[in-house]
């Protein structure tokens, strides 16, 4: 082949490689991805390539001219020179990136910055020095390009920062999501065959062309942003949060979190149209992003944004904080409405108080407490979300680790010496927090979509009891176990518990379920139905906590409840007065007019024993009688009260 046609072949080549980082950059300008250093450093690159694209094809249009003039001369070895020095450029940039990329920038020092940078620097001596010592290359006196000894010299620093990027990238591995990692693999290989090949054969120069290519594959697989964006507001959304959350804490880099949750979004609906929430949060958007640059703000639901911050002390984190808090005080502006918005901001430090990632999202997911008066929360104001998640953490290792045990609390009929039944409770020891009490972990068990686990449990235990024969044998008519409204409410409910029930071979007579009443009414027909099929099946019921404020009669009169159980607050209130006894009075003489049986909880006292014996209630349920105890220590209890009658 002739050299004319093999230069517009290398020609050919590098046009194409012009034009693809032409158009990489052209992409990353207008989608508005330069604002991070990863991004910066990658419009670095290809400008780099752009700069080495435009040099060979004046090198080579210049060596197509047939009588070269030593102007013309000149000006092709100084556009070689420009190669050289650009491209030896690129691979320490490229090592740059890909620290970038794994978040391994931010823990370099001074020292290493200085030993990663010497074989760059040496080389691009070499290079500078070349016209003078042709060290790298030189032209012949027939003016034709030829290597010198010393490019083997940019090929081993370009090959030592390729080897670093690659050991980085793999010592990175777990702060890299597939598609990075995918993408910095592929991009290395092309730039690796594209620099072996023209290291083999010199004249068949496709390493420039295979570089633009990989840069082409990084921008569509790592530097764009469209699946991790809102496409609203243009800020980061919470997949991103949890892909960056994941490196820094990898890579354990202190930062300060924090959490700015709207409390109100409802007025947005009462008082404007559909499409206002979304111009809320663009206007809030907009205010955050001069306090904050954009690449550090997450959308991570309708009502939260969650802010990184680095590099900053804790009066410059409180000034922060109270500046995003103090603009709440004002009206938004949204077109020609003012709302009125309140927010709470959340301040936390990591890795010291948030340790992980669930941590971070477990804060910006919570809801903020309605007993809570401080509208910027931090330090140890964050206790309970704490709490929340170590008790959460709890219940998932509980029933991983068998923590969870049944406790039963004697009922008996109003002699007194006679016990009728059994309340079951469910308590988790747990191994790190200790002893959890029921009202601290089943709503957040709800909320976990746990509670049914919990609830099979406490019901395969009580028909484990019930099958040993223990209760019947000392008396014993029935246990209660308290139900979730929230499973009673799902498709096949009913077929699950009696599936349970008869895989013990127990008679559903003697398992009485417990429902709260306040959660009872909100749905009487579903209800209704399930606890009609069941009672037909022999399972008793009862209504649970009556009377503690949020009593409905139409729940009594609804619902097939076999048994009213009078909240202990109730029969505490005698004590309070004339009016506590006539409340009490009036509640067991309803209640036994509409033929359901009564027991009252919260028996303490023989007078209060006494005074409910007076009033014709059945059965009675407190600390005089018994503390919720184990198992065998219940089993103990019934078998003395039982040998004294």
């Amino acid at each position: 082949m002739s050299a004319f046609g093999s230069n517009a072949i290398h020609s050919a080549f590098d046009f194409s490689a012009l034009i693809v980082c032409i158009t990489v950059t052209f992409f990353t300008f207008i989608h508005h991805r330069t604002d991070k250093i990863q991004n910066k450093v990658f419009l670095s690159l290809n400008f780099m390539l752009i700069l080495n694209a435009l040099c060979e094809l004046l090198t080579i249009s210049l060596e197509n001219i047939r009588f070269q003039s030593h102007s013309i001369f000149r000006v092709m070895d100084i556009s070689r020179l420009c190669y050289f020095l650009l491209h030896n450029a690129l691979c320490p940039i490229f090592f740059f990136y890909v620290a970038c990329v794994c978040g391994a920038i931010y823990h370099v020092g001074r020292k290493r910055i200085l030993m990663f940078s010497a074989f760059f620097v040496v080389t691009e001596i070499a290079v500078i020095l070349n016209p003078a010592f042709h060290w790298i290359y030189h032209f012949n006196e027939q003016r034709v390009y030829c290597r010198d000894k010393g490019i083997a010299a940019i090929y081993i620093s370009a090959a030592l920062y390729f080897m670093m990027a690659l050991i980085m990238l793999f010592s990175s591995w777990r702060a890299l999501t597939a598609g990075k990692k995918k993408a910095l693999i592929y991009f290395l290989f092309v730039i690796l065959t594209g620099v072996v090949v023209q290291l083999i054969w010199i004249d068949f120069k496709i390493e420039l062309f295979a570089e633009s290519i990989g840069v082409l594959g990084v921008m569509l697989s790592i530097e764009d942003e469209d699946d991790f964006t809102d496409a609203e507001t243009g800020v980061y959304n919470r997949y991103s949060l949890e892909n960056n959350l994941n490196t820094y804490f990898i890579k354990n880099r202190t930062f300060q979190l924090l959490c700015v949750k709207l409390i109100n979004t409802d007025i947005t609906e009462r008082t404007m149209n559909n499409g206002a929430a979304g111009l809320v949060m663009v206007s809030i958007t907009d205010f955050l992003k001069e306090l904050i640059p954009r690449y550090h703000i997450y959308l991570t639901s309708s009502d939260t944004f969650v802010i990184t911050v680095f590099d900053r002390d804790e009066k410059e984190i409180s000034a922060l904080a109270e500046r995003i808090s103090s603009r709440f005080d004002k009206p938004w502006r949204i077109g020609d409405t003012d709302l009125l918005l309140n927010a709470m901001v959340m301040s936390a430090k990591a890795p010291d108080r948030i340790t992980n990632t669930s941590d971070a999202f477990y804060m910006a997911d919570s809801p903020v407490p309605s007993n809570i008066d401080k509208k910027i929360l931090v330090d140890s104001d964050l206790d309970y979300l704490m709490r929340r998640a170590a008790v959460e953490k709890a219940i998932t290792r509980g029933l991983e680790e068998h923590n969870f045990e049944v406790y039963y609390q004697p009922t008996y009929c109003t002699d007194r010496k006679t016990v009728h039944g059994a309340e079951a409770l469910l308590r988790l020891h747990d191994s790190v927090l200790g002893n959890v009490f029921p009202d601290e972990f089943i709503p957040l068990a709800e909320k976990m979509g746990l509670i049914d686990d919990l609830d099979d449990f406490v019901l395969c235990e009580v028909c484990r009891l019930i099958q040993s024969g223990i209760p019947a044998q000392y008396g014993l008519e029935c246990i209660n176990v308290n139900l979730s409204v929230i499973q009673c409410m799902r498709p096949g409910f009913v077929e699950r518990i009696n599936k349970i029930v008869d895989s013990f071979g127990v008679d559903p007579r003697h398992v009485n379920f417990e429902i709260t009443e306040s959660v009872a009414a909100s749905d009487y027909r579903i209800l209704s139905d399930t606890i009609n099929a069941l009672k037909e099946k022999g399972f008793l019921f009862s209504m649970d906590d009556y009377g503690t404020g949020y009593s409905n009669k139409q729940s009594i009169f609804s619902l097939d409840f076999d048994v009213v159980k009078i909240d202990k607050s109730i029969l505490w209130s005698v004590h309070d007065g004339k009016l506590g006894g006539i409340i009490l009075e009036n509640s067991v003489r309803m209640i036994k007019q509409m033929e359901r049986r009564i027991l009252v909880e919260g028996v303490e006292t023989l007078e209060q024993a006494e005074l409910l014996n007076k009033l014709g209630v059945d059965y009675l349920q407190g600390y005089y009688f018994s503390r919720p105890v184990p198992k065998d220590d219940f089993i103990g209890h019934i078998k003395k009260a039982y040998e004294a009658v």
